[in-house]
């Protein structure tokens, strides 16, 4: 009876690869790829769009990027359309636009760890309407997969977010609302990966037991040498 009770919970403790999504599993920044898509298409106005747009992604590159108000921005457009057309122009989008990004490197991780028995969760601060069909291309369903979450009411996106963005800080604190729900089902976690390329993520590395910094920015190599974290190159 004992060694079936301690077979079980053995059965419980696994492990978690968590992975960003962009320029990480992507060679592209999807959040700003699905702006310049429906700017191609001429589903907005392309010189206010496309301004504003830019600004945003640049503000996320230097790290102040207002991550609220810039889903809000995003969502706007989302709520202008049913969602049965946002599926069909997504779908393209992510043909036309993502599937060619595909790191091979980064399929090839991914891969290692499900094979592994591992969990492994897509961890964006892009919205969970363009995160959550990349992530299926790889093999992650809905459950595994934490992006910033738009509010949809009466089958229709409201242009406004339910919950806090998941940027930053706000990964951690989607990641531990996540692992919540897995201890609340008998799972733990013995040992956790992580993989990101960007300085916004320093805090989601941290919490890793193991840290990997994909083809990482300046600020985040720098970090990553100081503190003999893994340094790898997926870029294609």
């Amino acid at each position: 009876m004992q060694a079936n009770q301690a077979q079980k919970q053995q059965k419980q403790q696994k492990q978690l690869a968590l992975f960003d999504l962009d320029h990480t599993l992507l060679d592209v920044d999807s959040d700003y790829l699905w702006g310049e898509y429906i700017v191609k298409h001429d589903l907005v106005d392309e010189a206010q769009y496309r301004t504003a747009n830019q600004k945003f992604y640049n503000d996320y590159i230097e790290g102040t990027l207002d991550a609220t108000e810039y889903n809000e921005f995003v969502a706007q457009f989302l709520s202008s359309l049913p969602l049965d057309r946002l599926d069909e122009l997504r779908e393209d989008y992510i043909k036309s636009e993502i599937e060619p990004h595909i790191r091979p490197k980064a399929m090839e991780a991914l891969c290692q760890h499900i094979e592994q028995g591992h969990d492994v969760v897509i961890i964006s601060a892009t919205n969970d309407f363009v995160v959550s069909a990349i992530a299926k291309r790889f093999g992650i369903e809905a459950a595994n997969v934490l992006a910033t979450p738009l509010e949809i009411k009466d089958n229709r996106y409201t242009g406004k977010l339910i919950d806090r963005p998941n940027f930053q800080a706000g990964k951690i604190y989607h990641l531990d609302k996540w692992l919540n729900k897995q201890q609340a089902s008998g799972i733990t976690f013995e040992k956790t990966y992580a993989y990101s390329d960007s300085k916004n993520d320093i805090p989601l590395l941290e919490w890793a037991d193991v840290a990997v910094c994909v083809s990482p920015d300046d600020a985040l190599h720098a970090h990553a040498l100081a503190h003999r974290w893994a340094v790898e190159d997926w870029s294609i």
